[in-house]
């Protein structure tokens, strides 16, 4: 190539704007999870040198976005780069693992990239620094804690330490079997002392070379061509202004936060791209006695830095932009995006969701603009950020600086928003606002008001303002404003993005917040009039954000090892999980890490737009014309069933949801893959009826299998002898897994017998070796399944994968090649469904005092358009359907709904989040009836002695008993109760809501053979010790607590076991991981194959009883004593006969109890969740910090199901949601900022040790924080005189917060019910 030009040895679509599918194939570390920069899975640190400074700035980036030609120049560190178990891994990557802040291990890499970035930059940063720095990743296994803990280790100031504290010095050996506790004792998570010391000095130098490019004088014009488009990058200001009278229309690149997303999703071209980005011309701050001009280039990172430094060096007067901008700055995207994103960027492409324009609108910011004709400035006002024609740039400009006037002492400036999460989320309305006064009145000289999110682009009340210029700041004005403010910005009833109610409520609210703020600083300056009816309240104003790194998490954990335990035993500890080095140095091996194998083809699907209708035609044609396309396969290929126990591979005559697979494209790259999708051409037909909601589907008899029912008592005569009866219904929408690794396949049919060998991640290979061999029409001995771990799953990957294992086997056999099937996020979470939406519907007769008599309760759940696991779904939501509550007369029945949406599946609690729900709403409800407490009515009702369940199982409630009255106690819930009262009372807009929920769970299966399991166990003749077992590592640490079993059982340090994966080879028909039983029944397993061999050792070891392990090894195999063996747990005896409504469905319960306190924001419907206690019965722990993981995950993944977690359909089927950007999961901003978490001691004998499966449990207990928001908003309604019984569905977003929060300002909007799906 000539000088200064680079030609890509290859071009894909879209293959300049991701770094990704250009890191070194061996580099593996850094993941793909939604290409979108959302989830900061696959962040790197970027590394500049400024030859103006002469500094490095280091900052994180999303690989997936950041255009690799905007790297020339720059030091990309990955994961590798940072340490590695072959050579040194980093304090950081130690700390993670050793804090026991991974579990799936997927986001591992993400997370130490992210904190690494910050540490080199701030080697002793504070804590609020690293929950910044985590802002942009997401987890979703671990629930953060862990996470955040581990970083704060690097902190200069001290923290809290984590410690399990044994409270049972009292008990005697009798109550505790296989702990003795003599002596109180201390039992860390983990020990500090054994982290390795941070060094900062030692970090790798900056490239030489680097720095020698970066200051050549002589630099030149960088130009990179590719087949359709070319990149470049001016040398100076005046090559850029050269290059755009050139090319007018070439969008200008520099964080590629804006054209990346536009380019993959959206199909953007553009022949050619400007990148100035590292300009120098284009970055800097000048500061005058006026104001600040910032130059375009930028980073938003940057600007948050130059606006703290102003901030620190002004008066407060002069910076009230600076102040509301900062306020925004810190909850704008994730710390990744704002080191990408540029101000010149966000400026002038003016999204209509925009933060920051609409506060530098309200600011009187002015634009400065350059071109080859001269300079130029245009204000940043609402005609700019409407779009109108005149106040645009012209196609040869560029943006050079922005400035930003000082506030005066008569200027008030501020910024509002509200997003479904705090953090990392668009705003669902956001303002800039501003208000200047006649010196030393009241008196309104000038007012500026811009919403964003209202409409295609940011508005301006600019009528509004016009007309209340010269008035009072006063309450008449403020209901003027109201009036006129929703006369001139209109939202139509079909907008774009929905909540139009809402959204029109929020506009009023926010500027009521905006009116209060002010009205505060002019109290202070300026005698005013009286604030009247509209405003007595002013902590309004003030939103509801949690507070950054103010608490630390607790543990009380009620265990101890007995003290005369060998030390090796490791059962009872809090062992590292097993791969959780390699997961925070990148080095474990997912499905999609396995190198590239020969002549494999990726796979793209072609999924149906359609919900219901007949398939006229597939035309493939032009699909197959494209270059690398091997072949496009249909339902005409499958050899043997298409249709298998319901579930379709592929479509054929008829589509039965919107994503359902029709076709699947096989080519050399995806990116050819993905282009030859969009060009198979389908006609359909449509059909009717098309049933998407459950209330549709019972209006047309659509389900999916009959009713299921439990009763107990005479309903019916019992209603007849109650003093109230109250009817109601609960709406509880789906969710998504979020797993973090997509559905991932990698199939290679063999050359001989027809094999099919697949790599997946799975949590039933068992269910994808019969899909695919009932496919390809071969026996199940042909199949072979590999499971290394899964990057999460959650209920997703238990039936799903076999669908796609057959689709993929499929494709595989047609071409003779691999095939390497990895989903898209959005192709994910529109092909795999997630969890079912449910109606419940109640009729309950209770005492004035109560005492609940009879309960009449009716299910549906939205099953979608095939069987999947929806009967099942149904069974246990019917079966565990009374919580924790006695209710003599109870009749319970569900039935799961078959609709055109896409199958929905198992989910992390199988059925009883959603379930338990309606139990608690009705708890809630007679509380209400009754002017008692919720927890009156629970303690009131709930089983108090060893009982029978409604299907007739015996139970001991009294471990439910003691979670509960220490959850109550321990939790200070009476004080605080009180405390929140008394906050209410002074506080009208904000309301502080307490709840506590009791919880009965189950585990296993209703059906024996489905709780079998069975391992393999091998001694070889060095004495190391190979354990293979059927269940699927999917994060939760099965694997580290099989190692443990076996370290107990052959008496054996851990060390000399290994465990390598799951496979179909070694043990057969293994049942599914799941129904929080892997431990349980897996464990079994392997202590029976141990159990085996050590009895085949004992002649040895009595012959040399000193000997060492190797010793006898050595002597057994001489003595021809077989050392490998299958072990094997026959399953839990269980049964339900459903015609009898009877059975021992269960082996055994699981209690816990949660207690929550929630602050909501009643003008926004937005909340933070101030602290949350959870005390769980894990009888024995095999490993708390596993354990607790598990709690704590779980419950933040309720939380967000329960809170910010949902799911938009269209009306005709098509899921909105498909991606971080329009579906939020917790971030590290939404966990409690104090989290207690109590391991509660009981006995477990049916189970290995004693313990308990806790992988699900602690997900209902995130319901806590719905019913704690539901008594906050039933605060603010008693206060304003609604009534006292009302439904609060789930989830609270903040929508149903607000809407149900009615006053004056609701009352000002029509507000229509959202329809539930």
């Amino acid at each position: 190539a000539e000088p200064g030009k680079v030609k890509l040895p290859s071009e894909q679509p879209g293959s300049l704007f991701s770094l990704t599918p250009f890191l070194p194939v061996h580099l593996t570390g850094t993941k793909y999870s939604c290409g979108s920069g959302g989830c900061g899975a696959c962040t790197v640190m970027v590394s500049r040198y400024d030859p103006k400074t002469k500094k490095i700035h280091h900052y994180p980036v999303t690989a997936c976005l950041v255009p690799i030609c905007s790297l020339y120049g720059a030091a990309v560190t990955t994961v590798e780069g940072v340490g590695s178990i072959k050579t040194r891994i980093h304090p950081v990557q130690e700390r993670l693992a050793k804090c026991h802040g991974t579990q799936c291990g997927f986001c591992s890499p993400g997370m130490v990239m992210s904190i690494y970035t910050l540490l080199r930059n701030h080697p002793e940063p504070t804590p609020e620094q690293i929950t910044e720095a985590l802002g942009g990743n997401l987890c979703r296994c671990t629930g953060y804690r862990p996470i955040v803990e581990s970083g704060k280790t690097f902190c200069a100031v001290s923290y809290d330490k984590k410690y399990f504290f044994n409270s049972y010095t009292s008990l005697s050996i009798s109550e505790v079997p296989f702990v003795f506790c003599f002596v109180e004792m201390c039992t860390k998570l983990y020990n500090e002392d054994e982290f390795q010391p941070f060094d900062p000095s030692q970090e790798p130098i900056f490239p030489p070379e680097l720095i020698r490019m970066a200051e050549d004088p002589n630099k030149r014009r960088l130009t990179f061509r590719g087949k359709r488009t070319t990149w470049i990058t001016p040398v100076n200001l005046n090559d850029l202004l050269e290059l755009k009278t050139n090319f007018p229309e070439a969008p200008i690149i520099m964080g590629n936060t804006a054209v990346g997303p536009s380019i993959k999703f959206r199909d953007e071209f553009h022949p050619v791209f400007i990148s100035p980005l590292g300009l120098q011309e284009l970055y800097f701050v000048d500061s005058t006695d006026d104001g600040v001009t910032i130059g375009a280039g930028y980073s938003l990172a940057q600007l948050n830095d130059a606006l703290h430094f102003i901030v620190s060096e002004q008066p407060k007067e002069k910076t009230k932009t600076y102040h509301a901008l900062l306020k925004h700055l810190r909850t704008l995207a994730g710390a990744q995006i704002r080191n990408m994103a540029t101000l010149g960027g966000h400026v002038v492409s003016r999204p209509n969701f925009s933060d920051l324009n609409p506060i530098l609108a309200a600011g009187n910011a002015t634009i400065n603009l350059i071109s080859k004709e001269g300079k130029r400035q245009i204000p940043l006002d609402g005609r700019f950020l409407e779009k109108s024609p005149e106040a645009n740039l012209k196609s040869e400009e560029t943006v050079l600086s922005v400035y930003i006037p000082h506030s005066t002492r008569w200027h008030f400036v501020s910024g509002l928003r509200i997003a479904q999460r705090q953090e990392n989320a668009f705003a669902m309305v956001n303002a800039g606002m501003s208000v200047k006064f006649e010196d030393g009145t009241d008196t309104i000289k000038e007012l500026q008001m811009f919403y964003g999110s209202v409409g295609p682009t940011v508005v301006s009340a600019s009528k509004t303002c016009q007309q209340l210029t010269g008035r009072y700041w006063n309450d008449q004005m403020l209901s003027d404003a109201c009036q006129l403010v929703l006369d001139e910005i209109y939202i139509p009833p079909d907008a774009e993005g929905g909540m139009v109610e809402y959204r029109r409520t929020l506009i009023i609210s926010l500027l009521f917040k905006f009116y209060l703020k002010v009205r505060r600083g002019l109290n202070k300056m300026v005698r005013t009039t009286s604030l009247g009816l509209w405003a007595p309240w002013p902590s309004g104003h003030e939103p509801c954000l949690r507070t950054a790194g103010n608490k630390i998490t607790c543990f009380v954990h009620e265990q101890c090892v007995d003290p005369y335990q060998p030390p090796q035993d490791p059962v009872g500890h809090p062992v590292m999980h097993q791969s959780a080095i390699k997961h925070t140095t990148g080095e474990a091996v997912f499905v999609d890490d396995i190198p590239p194998i020969s002549q494999e083809l990726f796979l793209a699907v072609v999924t149906s737009t359609r919900a219901h209708a007949k398939i006229i035609l597939i035309d493939t044609s032009e699909a197959l014309a494209l270059p690398g396309v091997a072949d496009v396969i249909t339902a005409e290929d499958v050899p043997g069933d298409n249709n298998y126990q319901g579930e379709i591979f592929y479509a054929q005559n008829e589509v039965i949801c919107v994503g359902q697979i029709v076709c699947t494209v096989a080519a050399d790259t995806y990116a050819h893959a993905k282009e030859a999708a969009k060009k198979v051409r389908i006609v359909y037909e449509d059909l009717e009826p098309r049933i998407i909601t459950i209330e549709q589907a019972l209006e047309h008899n659509s389900f999916l299998s009959a009713e299921k029912k439990i009763e107990q008592g005479n309903v019916e005569q019992a209603f007849k002898h109650v003093d109230q009866i109250i009817e109601g219904e609960v709406h509880v929408e789906g969710q998504e897994h979020f797993y973090m690794e997509t559905q991932t396949i990698l199939a290679i049919p063999q050359e001989e017998d027809k094999e099919m060998v697949l790599h997946l991640g799975t949590q039933f290979q068992t269910h994808v070796q019969e899909y695919v061999a009932a496919a390809l029409n071969i026996p199940r001995n042909r199949i072979a399944c590999h499971t290394k771990r899964a990057g999460g799953a959650f209920g997703g990957k238990v039936s799903k994968p076999a669908l796609l294992g057959a689709v993929s086997a499929v494709a595989a056999n047609k071409t003779g090649r691999p095939i390497r099937f990895i989903l898209e996020r959005g192709d994910d979470m529109l092909i795999t469904a997630g969890r079912h939406p449910l109606l419940g519907k109640y009729k309950i007769g209770f005492m004035n005092n109560g005492v609940i008599k009879a309960a009449d309760i009716e299910y549906y759940i939205n099953g979608g358009c095939t069987p999947d696991e929806s009967e099942l779904v149904m069974e246990f939501i019917v079966l565990r359907c009374e919580n924790a509550y006695y209710i003599p007369n109870f009749r319970c029945r569900g039935r799961p709904c078959k609709t055109n949406l896409p199958s929905n599946t198992a989910f992390r609690g199988f059925g009883f989040p959603q379930g338990i729900v309606v139990s608690e709403a009705y708890i809630t409800a007679v509380a209400s009836q009754c002017n008692l407490t919720p927890e009156q009515v629970k303690e009131i009702n709930m089983y108090k002695r060893t009982s029978r369940t409604v299907h007739k199982q015996i139970f001991n409630p009294e471990p439910l008993r003691r979670c509960w009255k220490e959850c109550l106690e321990k939790s200070s819930f009476s004080a605080r109760k009180l405390a929140a009262e008394e906050f209410n009372k002074k506080n009208y807009w904000k309301k502080r809501g307490l709840a506590v929920v009791p919880m009965k769970f189950t585990v296993g299966m209703p059906t024996t053979f489905y709780n079998q399991a069975a391992a393999l166990v091998h001694i070889y003749l060095d004495g190391s010790v190979l354990v293979s077992h059927g269940g699927c590592e999917l994060g939760q640490g099965l694997h580290t607590k099989m190692i443990q079993v076996a370290s107990r059982e052959l008496n054996i340090p851990e060390s000399y076991i290994h465990l390598s994966e799951t496979n179909t080879t070694t043990v057969p028909n293994a049942t599914f991981t799941a129904g929080s039983m892997g431990a349980d029944i897996n464990g079994k397993a392997v202590q029976n194959a141990c159990q085996i061999l050590k009895a085949r050792l004992q002649p040895v070891i009595r012959k040399n009883p000193k000997g060492t392990w190797e010793e006898w090894i050595s002597e057994a195999y001489e003595e021809s004593i077989n050392l490998s063996t299958t072990g094997y747990f026959k399953g839990y005896q269980t049964n339900m006969d459903w015609k009898k409504g009877e059975g021992d469905a269960f082996p055994y319960f699981v209690y816990g109890a949660s207690c929550s306190e929630v602050e909501v924001d009643c003008l926004t419907g937005a909340h933070k969740l101030l602290r949350t206690d959870i005390f769980m019965d894990a009888a024995f722990s095999i490993n708390p910090a596993v354990d607790i993981g598990q709690i704590e995950g779980a419950f933040v993944q309720g939380m967000g199901f329960y809170t910010i977690e949902e799911l938009k359909y269209s009306p005709e089927g098509v899921l909105y949601s498909r991606g971080p950007d329009d579906y939020k999961i917790p971030t590290v901003t939404e966990i409690p900022e104090e989290f207690n978490v109590t391991l509660v001691r009981s006995q477990n004998p049916i189970a290995i040790y004693s313990s308990k499966g806790l992988g699900e449990a602690g997900m209902f207990l995130g319901s806590s924080v719905l019913f704690a928001i539901y008594d906050a908003v039933a605060a603010a309604r008693r206060e304003r005189g609604l009534t006292k019984t009302f439904t609060l569905s789930s989830p609270a977003t903040p929508e149903l917060i607000r809407m149900t929060c009615v006053d004056q300002f609701t009352d000002m909007v029509r507000v229509v019910r959202r329809a539930p799906y």
